[in-house]
């Protein structure tokens, strides 16, 4: 085995054999999906370009508004990704999206730097749909990959994942700087080739891994977030200094690179966590006289534990022979794996959907028209960049906070994940009432709060399903719930806040005697153009925190079980005596497992599962 190896070929072999521990472990699978997520975030910087297009292009602010939508309908319908991830392996997803994501950002920064004809409409709302949609796949291949090689720690996993998805923007930002200085257009070509890259660097290491959960994995999740938390408070002073002082391209390229050293400063954790292991390993080997064989014996039938995630539950003769569509309106208890249709048509289902629909929207608005705010309100044009780069630090604190606070109240306190939500979704009013009112320097608050309450709702709502739905069709339905996003987005940013922007701009124009020439973009200034579109979204939002009380009402039971008991299934033992010479057996006979148990200060190569 691995001592054998050593003695016979040194250091050298051993060198490369604990490197191949480290690039197949579950914790650098870890680690690849926080690089493929701290670059999948280009749809929230598109209040960063979306002037670019406006004025390359000869947009008015309905057309803009109407991009928007198509970029947030391809950034949250994920349903095709989903399916595919249902009957692929992960590389797949993700190899499709970081082509889609070339593809779609691509011909943006061919259209906006004249290097094409100018496009019509309905093909640049297909462009941005195109590489917008290319992030549900890098969360469906790397995320919910996560999620199931972690059931027991979903909402530290989806917490820290999808908090570099809300620190993308301000990572890509930097990196924007330090590569292209303060070329807008260049923005865009950047957010096409480096999702892309990073994804199909990793496509070997993200898959299923089938482990057993470790005692102090959670300890290690929150040294991964100490780490991401350094990286925002980084970004965060960046952001201040930078709108204070002008910046050459020498001290950008400075800052690039210790934004690239945070984003690899993971790695520290993941070679500890591998060494320990290892050590484990190594003494298992070499020192018999600590090692105690434990014996698993088969259970009677009656008695076989769970099924392993991702596998099929027991279902009787009548269920196997039965329609999927017979059973769409016969769902399982809560926690238990429903089908998608049973999913589709739940009655918990729909009440999450709508108050996602109501909520999501409106917060969706107020940061996709960052940029067009702040213009109309009178801010310096430098400002908009910090607007948006306030909006991806606090989305990802959101996001942190949610997932890992959120474990700590359902863990400790029975605090249901639902009620977090509600009030989360009562906080964003704030936000789009600052908006409305038009305060003086309360954008800076404003931002703040939209980016931090967008953040916090969307491991809420993916950690909701998994626990309501179960996990074997997680691809699917996570995907299905993200599709309330835009259909939000839609209500609010175009027929709404659209509408009703262009319709002031006009009413300023016609008040100058003028009229709108073909091709000229429509602009409004001051408090007005956003006023009744953002007290509509303040009133949606607040319909929609009741309707999640709803579903807070109907789980109040089932949150107040032990829901991940079922991932930490105990199994009757047998301790036999290790031999003092001869080789310790890894498998037994067909049916008889045996497993190693090391006396050591780390987490060793134990399983916690042989303990009595």
């Amino acid at each position: 085995m691995v001592a054998t190896e050593v003695s016979g070929r040194g250091g050298w072999r051993e060198m490369r054999n604990f490197s191949h521990q480290v690039i197949t472990g579950r914790w650098f699978m870890v680690f690849a999906s926080l690089l493929i997520m701290s670059v999948s975030g280009a749809t929230y910087m598109f209040g960063l370009y979306s002037n670019e297009i406006k004025t390359s292009l000869g947009y008015d602010q309905s057309t803009l508004n109407l991009l928007g939508f198509f970029k947030d309908l391809g950034a949250n319908v994920g349903i095709i990704s989903g399916l595919i991830n249902e009957i692929s392996p992960p590389w797949v997803v993700l190899s499709m999206g970081a082509v889609m994501n070339f593809f779609g950002y691509f011909m943006i920064w061919l259209a906006v730097t004249g290097r094409i004809a100018k496009p019509q409409v309905w093909q640049m709302c297909l462009y941005i749909c195109i590489g917008a949609n290319s992030q549900s796949f890098s969360n469906t291949g790397a995320l919910v990959t996560c999620v199931k090689n972690f059931p027991g720690s979903r909402g530290s996993v989806l917490g820290l994942l999808k908090g570099y998805v809300g620190l993308s923007g301000a990572i890509i930002t930097q990196l924007y700087h330090a590569f292209y200085g303060n070329d807008t257009k260049s923005l865009i070509l950047l957010i096409g080739w480096i999702p892309a890259a990073v994804s199909i660097f990793f496509l070997p290491t993200i898959r299923i891994l089938n482990t057993t959960r470790q005692p102090k994995e959670l300890r290690v999740f929150y040294n991964l977030l100490y780490i991401s938390l350094g990286l925002a408070g980084f970004l965060m002073v960046l952001i201040i200094i930078q709108n204070s002082l002008k910046f050459t391209r020498i001290e950008f390229g400075f800052d690039g690179v210790m934004v690239l050293f945070l984003l690899f400063l993971p790695l520290a954790v993941v070679f500890r966590e591998e060494l320990h292991l290892w050590r484990a390993k190594q003494q298992a080997l070499t020192d018999t006289s600590g090692v105690t064989v434990v014996t698993e014996h088969p259970l009677p039938i009656t008695e076989q534990p769970l099924p392993q995630l991702g596998s099929s539950t027991t279902t009787t003769e009548s269920e196997k022979g039965s329609s999927c569509f017979k059973t769409a309106f016969k769902p399982p208890n809560r926690g238990e794996d429903y089908t998608i249709l049973q999913a589709l048509f739940s009655i918990d289902m729909m009440i999450l959907f709508t108050a996602t629909t109501f909520t999501v929207g409106g917060t969706l608005t107020a940061i996709d028209n960052l940029g067009q705010i702040a213009k109309s309100l009178g801010y310096p044009s430098q400002s908009t960049s910090t607007f948006v780069s306030l909006v991806s630090i606090w989305n990802y604190l959101g996001r942190v906070v949610s997932g890992f606070v959120s474990e700590i109240f359902l863990t400790k306190y029975k605090f249901p994940r639902p009620l977090m939500l509600s009030l989360i979704m009562l906080l964003s009013c704030i936000g789009h009432l600052l908006i409305a009112f038009g305060v003086p320097n309360s954008l800076y608050f404003s931002s703040v709060i939209a980016g931090f309450c967008f953040g916090a709702q969307w491991p809420l709502i993916f950690a909701i399903i998994s626990e309501i739905f179960g996990l074997k069709y997680y691809s699917t339905l996570l995907n299905l719930g993200a599709v309330a996003s835009p259909v939000g987005a839609y209500i609010m940013n175009v027929l709404v806040t659209g509408s009703l922007y262009d319709k002031e701009a006009l009413k300023q124009l016609q008040a100058k005697g003028l009229t709108r020439k073909t091709g000229e973009d429509l602009s409004c200034v001051g408090v007005h153009c956003y006023r009744m579109a953002f007290l509509i979204i303040t009133a949606s939002t607040f319909i929609g925190c009741l309707i999640s009380l709803i579903l807070v009402i109907r789980t109040r039971k089932f949150y107040k079980g032990d829901m991940y008991s079922k991932y930490e299934i105990e199994t009757p033992t047998v301790t036999t005596a290790a031999p003092r010479s001869g080789t310790v057996p890894f498998e037994m006979e067909s049916h008889t497992k045996t497993t190693l148990s090391v006396a050591s200060n780390g987490e060793g190569d134990s399983d916690k599962n042989s303990r009595k």
